[in-house]
């Protein structure tokens, strides 16, 4: 029981330290790209940290609730394969292709709208 309690609040945390990371990332206004990802790196640590624990946390089995019940073996997930670890390099892919992507629009685009303004 408090094992499954214990899953649950590991994984409130790793979502609220990947929420942390993508607000450090993102919105954090009047900063160039440099400065944001240089700020989001702790937030990256803290993030891989709750994510990875909340994993392990993920793969300890559960014992049976009764004394009579047998220990049957169960296929326990390895730590990679976990939902926290999984939802930490899917968010870090995802924020990669955005910061890219808030890079290209930033270097070549947003000039040429600030250029077509009227005086």
């Amino acid at each position: 029981m408090l094992l499954q309690i214990g899953k649950v609040v590991s994984f409130m945390l790793s979502l609220l330290s990947l929420h942390a990371l993508m607000l450090n990332a993102f919105f954090i206004p009047g900063t160039s790209l440099q400065e944001r990802l240089t700020q989001s790196l702790g937030s990256l640590a803290l993030a891989g940290c709750m994510c990875f624990a909340s994993g392990l946390l993920f793969c300890m089995p559960v014992s049976p609730h009764t004394k009579g019940e047998a220990a049957h073996q169960v296929n326990l997930p390895h730590l990679m394969e976990t939902l926290p670890v999984r939802l930490f390099f899917w968010a870090i892919g995802l924020m990669v292709v955005l910061l890219l992507l808030s890079w290209y629009l930033e270097a070549y685009y947003v000039p040429l709208m600030w250029r077509n303004q009227p005086h």
